[in-house]
């Protein structure tokens, strides 16, 4: 199958973890033992997320006095895809010797009226407490909203339209490579009134680029790997309760925060609504699991698990 696999910036740098290079790579290549076994049978896609990461980048850029301002964040994004796809495409390598894998520098395409702008909403960063995140907010202009039980800063996250190179992660593909790409979702670019693409101050969603990718891909299964087992419903009340096999019209009809799982959510639903593909969230160490219809929280069109469909491509011999 042709499998497209977003992994949750959170994955590779836990909460309350030190963002030390050493403590970052040593997670990327427990991602990649989790992933490695899938490429012996799949053609693999895999994206990342990077709050936790261009956030330490935008914080560094804020307090460099050298600097006449800070860097906007469509090049902290590019710097992150760079940074994190290093530490994957080396890792792989390690892992496949005998596959070629290349990662890439992707730009999305968003659009310049999305009303994301006008209502940051996508988290960045580290986590504060509440009057720390308060202080910083007023210092440096930033928007603070709560993340669970703490807070985080919030930048505008407009929806993904197109990933422009995505005919050149086809080629990789089709030549057998296992791509990594569209990082953070990819650098957010408009285009203006001539046409050019011009970078954005913004952070796409990686969960949302995922599925938009998958979906030009014609990709067979859509993966969200992140730190948690499943999707719950009514999660954070005593009443919690793990979902399991769903469809996407079962799945929209729970509520999710916009800010975390909400965008996971409906990466998968219209990954599923659009293709008729299977979608799934879960822990990147059952990925191989996830992908079997054993865990996870799994989204066909009927509710059952992929095995009673076949899939749509041809696996790799």
């Amino acid at each position: 199958m042709r499998v497209v696999i977003a992994l949750g910036g959170n994955a590779l740098l836990r909460r309350q973890e030190r963002p030390d290079a050493s403590v970052q790579l040593a997670n990327v290549r427990a991602a990649v033992a989790a992933l490695a076994p899938l490429a012996d049978r799949h053609e693999l896609v895999i994206t990342h997320g990077n709050g936790p990461q261009v956030g330490v980048l935008a914080l560094e850029s804020a307090a460099d006095r050298s600097l006449s301002s800070p860097y906007p964040f469509d090049v902290l994004g590019a710097e992150t895809q760079g940074m994190i796809g290093y530490w994957l495409l080396q890792s792989l390598q390690n892992a496949l010797p005998e596959r070629q894998v290349c990662a890439l520098l992707n730009q999305t395409l968003v659009s310049a009226a999305d009303p994301a702008f006008a209502e940051p909403e996508k988290f960045v960063g580290p986590v504060y407490e509440r009057a720390e995140a308060e202080r910083l907010a007023a210092e440096r202009g930033w928007t603070v909203k709560q993340d669970g039980s703490h807070w985080r800063r919030v930048v505008a996250s407009p929806r993904p339209q197109r990933v422009v190179e995505t005919r050149l992660i086809r080629l990789l593909l089709d030549s057998g490579a296992v791509a990594v790409c569209a990082g953070g979702g990819g650098v957010p670019v408009i285009r203006d009134d001539q046409g050019r693409l011009v970078g954005v101050e913004a952070v796409v969603d990686k969960d949302l680029t995922a599925a938009l990718l998958a979906e030009a891909l014609d990709a067979d299964a859509l993966l969200l790997l992140t730190d948690v087992p499943h999707v719950e419903r009514e999660y954070g009340t005593p009443y919690a309760a793990p979902i399991g096999h769903t469809t996407p019209a079962q799945l929209r009809a729970q509520h999710f925060p916009a800010g975390s799982m909400g965008p996971k959510v409906d990466a998968v639903c219209r990954f599923v609504e659009l293709t008729g593909g299977m979608a799934a969230i879960g822990a990147l160490e059952d990925a191989q699991a996830i992908l079997d219809g054993a865990t996870g929280t799994l989204v066909t069109p009927n509710g059952r698990p992929r095995a009673d469909s076949a899939p749509r491509t041809q696996e790799l011999t």
